[in-house]
């Protein structure tokens, strides 16, 4: 399946199968804080028009308005606001105000289911179901203050906080596998767009050898030939009339001809253009160690060979790459790159003694390991040229990335004309 089908898929999933659950557990917590209080309510008021006495109902009446009235303002406050304070603030003068009512009325000790979910949803275990317990403890005894102790009035708010903290365990879990998804689908956004411009990037480096190999081949060679025989007419007969139009054509030859050899260098990364990747690998360790701090040591073995330039270029992204993330995440003092030529293959090593991670390996999920989506588009990269990208770690002992390309396989690479001759 595409990447984008996919994650279209992973999209209609987290949005279909979880926000409603979410959304029908809030209404549903919403509707009983209401449904409890206006029962309290509407109990209170009926007293009054029983008795015709205020105090005690008016009190409940006015506890349970302020219940209301601080619970509907503290849900869009905290929603704002992720610090604690608000949260233990909120919650603190709910469970005042609702020990109030329940001191009044015993309609009011039910009121204490809904507050079982708040504590466990905004306090962080284990002091949330600490907190369950206390409330529950409290509910008992109030109830059993208005109406004497009972099995009845034992085993249901023990009963209900058991039911409430089942159900806002499983809520929190759930709450963290959506999270999770959302991370997932973030993951694989970033990865495909990394992906995709390791893979426009590639596309881009192709052309851009195609083309410095055909201007080379073609019109670079074909410029370097008319210099070279018009610079031999210009010996063989320095006399002859045409001489000056023979000079001047071989003028014109070896200014196209370096304009030729600019299109060429221009069509090559920067990093390579005036020296070999050997050159530029020295270039980048001297530079990394000079703005880090960082020993970065470079090793040749084996003979030089021409490689391409989509290969050269790869093995400098690599190199870049690796010392980035050595110098923003290993906390190493030292580096070392390795280049070998061997018989079929060039390989680039890149070694540190930093702290090291926990390489993903497969089976792994999201949170089992450290790596990042950098060593990801590598990976990506070096498969697309045929090559093959080891990384090894271990908390604690470093980190070693070892990338490989078969030299059989590649096309040859480019070469800059010399002044004054062909290649």
């Amino acid at each position: 399946m595409p990447a984008a089908g996919v994650l279209a898929r992973l999209t209609t999933m987290n949005h279909s199968a979880l926000t409603p659950v979410f959304t029908a557990m809030r209404v549903g917590l919403h509707v009983l804080v209401i449904g409890l209080t206006l029962f309290v309510l509407l109990r209170a008021s009926i007293a009054v028009a029983e008795t015709g006495a205020w105090s005690k109902p008016g009190a409940i009446i006015a506890l349970g308005c302020l219940f209301l009235v601080t619970y509907a303002v503290g849900g869009p406050a905290l929603r704002q606001s992720r610090r604690r304070a608000p949260r233990w603030l909120w919650l603190t003068a709910l469970g005042i105000e609702w020990l109030g009512m329940a001191c009044l009325t015993p309609d009011a000790a039910f009121l204490v289911f809904p507050l079982f979910f708040l504590f466990l949803h905004l306090i962080a275990w284990p002091w949330n179901v600490l907190a369950v317990a206390v409330s529950t403890a409290g509910a008992i005894v109030l109830l059993a203050l208005h109406t004497g102790w009972s099995i009845g009035g034992v085993l249901g708010p023990v009963i209900g906080a058991a039911v409430s903290v089942v159900i806002g365990l499983g809520y929190a879990a759930l709450f963290r596998e959506a999270h999770e998804r959302e991370a997932l689908i973030a993951d694989l956004i970033a990865t495909r767009t990394q992906l995709a411009a390791t893979e426009r990037e590639a596309g881009i480096l192709a052309e851009r050898a195609r083309l410095a190999r055909e201007i080379h081949d073609t019109v670079a060679q074909g410029l370097s030939s008319i210099q070279l025989l018009l610079h031999a007419v210009e010996r063989a007969d320095a006399t002859h009339p045409a001489i000056e139009h023979v000079r001047l054509a071989r003028e014109t030859a070896a200014t196209n001809l370096a304009e030729t050899r600019r299109f060429i260098r221009e069509l090559t990364p920067p990093a390579l253009q005036e020296q070999s990747i050997e050159g530029a690998l020295q270039r980048l360790a001297a530079t990394t160690a000079q703005a880090s701090g960082l020993s970065v040591n470079l090793r040749v073995s084996g003979d030089s060979v021409t490689l391409p330039m989509t290969v050269e270029t790869a093995l400098l992204r690599v190199a870049q790459g690796s010392l980035a993330n050595v110098v923003q995440h290993a906390e190493a003092s030292q580096a070392e790159l390795t280049l070998s030529y061997m018989v079929d293959a060039v390989s680039l090593d890149i070694v540190d003694d930093g702290r090291g991670f926990t390489p993903r390996t497969a089976g792994h999920t999201r949170g089992e390991h450290q790596e990042s989506f950098g060593l990801e588009a590598m990976r990506g990269r070096v498969a697309q040229l045929g090559g093959a990208a080891v990384v090894e770690s271990s908390p604690g002992n470093g980190t070693a990335v070892a990338v490989s390309f078969p030299l059989a396989a590649a096309p040859a690479a480019p070469q800059t004309i010399p002044e004054g001759g062909t290649s």
